[in-house]
């Protein structure tokens, strides 16, 4: 996992009208808190903050007015219509430390002949891992399964260093027996050959 560095410089206007100005400038309000220390409210560059949190668990290394710390995303909001990030949450961790992070679930491979349907339960993992290694996702094969089959959390292959939260008998994925339709083109053609 690599590291992204962001500038950010400390804020001191609160409130819907100062966070306004702030990302009329290119800027989003943010706040960082964690390990006992009061929560600094910050700005962050717009573009570049938008950029880093495409990567799941993304380690932040900010420079706050001269004082480096080590931060991973807690929450993001956006607008509920045009989607522009309003203000984010970060939580202040430590090089060793180990944090809890939620882990998208990637299904890779071909499920069985049939037309069968996989379905995610869970989207995300729940685990735990050194707050500098965090993975940005997990991979499951689906190869060949048939339907009825299910992966549950500890089916799941973790990386080095990473251990499960989530329930280990939670299902995550699981196959579905594909719906025969009823064939209402050829109902349609019998009433017409019948008339």
């Amino acid at each position: 996992m690599s590291e992204v560095k962001l500038a950010a410089a400390v804020r001191t206007e609160f409130g819907k009208g100062a966070a306004r100005k702030i990302r009329r400038s290119g800027n989003v309000p943010a706040v960082v808190y964690g390990h006992g220390s009061e929560p600094v409210h910050i700005t962050l560059p717009t573009h570049d903050t938008v950029m880093a949190l495409r990567t799941p668990n993304v380690l932040l290394s900010l420079d706050i007015e001269g004082r480096n710390e080590l931060a991973i995303p807690k929450a993001a909001q956006r607008d509920p219509l045009k989607g522009f990030l309003e203000h984010v949450d970060l939580l202040i961790v430590k090089r060793g430390e180990k944090v809890t992070v939620e882990v998208p679930v990637v299904a890779e491979g071909e499920l069985a002949a049939g037309g069968n349907l996989l379905e995610h339960v869970l989207n995300t993992l729940s685990v735990e891992a050194e707050a500098t290694h965090l993975p940005e996702s997990v991979t499951v094969s689906v190869e060949g399964l048939e339907a009825g089959a299910s992966v549950t959390a500890a089916d799941i292959t973790l990386p080095k260093g990473v251990t499960l939260v989530t329930e280990a008998d939670a299902v995550v994925l699981q196959v579905l027996a594909a719906q025969a339709e009823e064939p209402a083109a050829e109902a349609e053609g019998d009433e017409a050959a019948e008339a």
